[in-house]
């Protein structure tokens, strides 16, 4: 008797070992996360076939991953797009389009990523912006470093903001400052410095790291070495042209360019200053790069790269000239497209590198891909995992890619994209009456200048992509609720 229970014994022990290990294994498989996350960043890179844009260790990463070709945000404007990334839902569903207001003073139970990879066991870290609003931020995740104010360096700036203070002033600054400093000198810098510490104290733990870079966004501040490595007099002087025939709020101006001191209140830019504002926008872009190459290289160095999955992404694309405009703000292609680089962990057997997908994805995706990834238990989104795409680059995915802009409480953009061309409807947020409608043709290009909504010529391709865009803005579905009158 004593033989079987010591026989029984040894078997729950050596059967617990093993549900012990095929645990750990199973922990051990679960890849940190670390996601790049940049602002006001359009797919203005050498590895999207940008003819300006220096950024090595960007392209570095996207030849080791899959590059989407094809990647939109859901709102081309920061709160909103930031919030629908960081909880896998859209803004419709959300209810909130504008900047002004934090997702928990509407939603207060809402499971945000971190909120879902602190319960998951994973250590969760928010650097420099994140979510847009630090009333959002401060206790979803175990380490913060919230964003931090924009820095001017030279001596002359200095000089004119303290001079604007003087004057009961709005102590904005210039659009754009260069300064002979270190890279840690300006916010972006100090980002990397935090991430790098971060990183060689958690290396022993699983995690969630958002590394948030505000450039390029205005203004554009950056060391004087990555304005060097351009010659401003190359940039081509974009047109100011309009599109023909568009809804009368198609197209917001001037965004926040005009606060800034130096810039005129009225008028278009001349072509010296639009000149220097390009340079600002390419150097800033640059002066980030740098600061992925040195948090990369951390992660070789500490052994890390080859459990971390990778995401460089943007939360909308930007106008530099364009149009006349300096901002983000539109439902145009330019401003909803956006780069979204994914590069698996070195040690997943599938792992795909060097590859370009074109499928139809958008940023509220991320959320589900990395619930799909890293084994979590699914919960509700609007979103739909990428790991086939990840896995098989060329597989055929979505139909249509959908973004929306309102103007004010009354007037909602919506607007779709197929890949080649862009529908959008402008309506009654209310009742969805049509106000105004645009199609524009994107095969090769980010721009275009004629709306051909009612031409008898593209009446097929209208009726198709209105379909399209039915599919996730029914007419007769509910009115696009703001605010502090959330959908669900």
């Amino acid at each position: 008797m004593k033989k079987i229970i010591v026989v029984l014994l040894l078997t729950l022990a050596i059967t617990s070992c093993k549900a012990q290990k095929t645990t750990e294994s199973k922990d051990s498989s679960q890849p940190n996360v670390l996601v790049f996350y940049v602002d006001d960043l359009r797919a203005e890179l050498g590895c999207y076939g940008s003819e300006t844009a220096i950024t090595p260790n960007i392209d570095q990463l996207a030849s080791d991953g899959v590059l989407f070709n094809k990647a939109y945000t859901q709102q081309a404007i920061c709160a909103p797009s930031r919030m629908s990334t960081l909880t896998g839902l859209r803004p419709e569903t959300l209810g909130i389009y504008s900047i002004f207001t934090p997702l928990r003073k509407v939603h207060k139970d809402v499971v945000s990523m971190p909120q879902l990879f602190n319960k998951n066991g994973y250590k969760t870290v928010s650097i420099g912006k994140v979510y847009h609003h630090s009333s959002d931020d401060k206790k979803e995740w175990s380490v913060y470093y919230g964003k931090e104010a924009n820095t001017y360096n030279d001596p002359k700036n200095i000089a004119i903001i303290e001079q604007l203070k003087k004057e009961g002033k709005n102590p904005k600054g210039p659009a754009f400052d260069a300064a002979d400093v270190s890279d840690e000198a300006y916010k972006d810098g100090r980002a990397a410095k935090y991430a790098i510490e971060t990183l060689e104290k958690l290396k022993d733990d699983k995690f969630l790291m958002f590394v948030g870079l505000s450039k390029p966004h205005l203004p554009f501040n950056a060391p004087k070495k990555y304005w060097d490595l351009y010659d401003k007099s190359k940039f081509k002087i974009p047109s100011r042209e309009k599109p023909e025939g568009i809804y009368r709020l198609s197209l917001t101006k001037w965004g926040e360019l005009k606060g800034y001191h130096g810039i005129p209140k009225e008028g278009d830019l001349d072509d010296n200053l639009t000149r220097n504002l390009i340079h600002g926008y390419h150097a800033s872009i640059s002066y980030i790069d740098a600061q992925i190459g040195k948090v990369m290289q951390t992660l070789e160095d500490l052994d890390l790269r080859k459990n971390t999955m990778i995401v460089f992404m943007s939360d909308h694309g930007y106008k530099i000239g364009e149009y006349g405009a300096w901002c983000k703000h539109s439902n145009m292609e330019i401003d909803t497209r956006v780069p979204l680089i994914i590069s698996r962990e070195t040690n997943y057997r599938k792992r795909k590198a060097g590859k370009t997908s074109d499928a139809l994805v958008e940023n509220v995706d991320l959320f589900s891909t990395l619930v799909d990834i890293c084994g979590f238990e699914a919960i509700p989104s609007d979103g739909k995992s990428l790991v086939p795409v990840i896995d098989n680059p060329k597989q055929k995915w979505d139909p249509i890619a959908t973004s929306v802009y309102g103007r004010g409480k009354k007037i909602m953009g919506v607007t779709a994209t197929d890949g080649k061309w862009r529908y959008t409807e402008w309506r009654d947020a209310k009742t969805h009456a049509i106000l105004g409608a645009e199609l524009f043709e994107h095969k090769d290009n980010l721009l275009s200048f004629v709306n051909l909504s009612g031409n008898k010529k593209y009446q097929e391709v209208e009726q198709r992509m209105k379909k399209l865009l039915e599919t996730q803005f029914s007419r007769n579905d509910q009115p696009f609720l703001q605010n502090d009158q959330p959908r669900r």
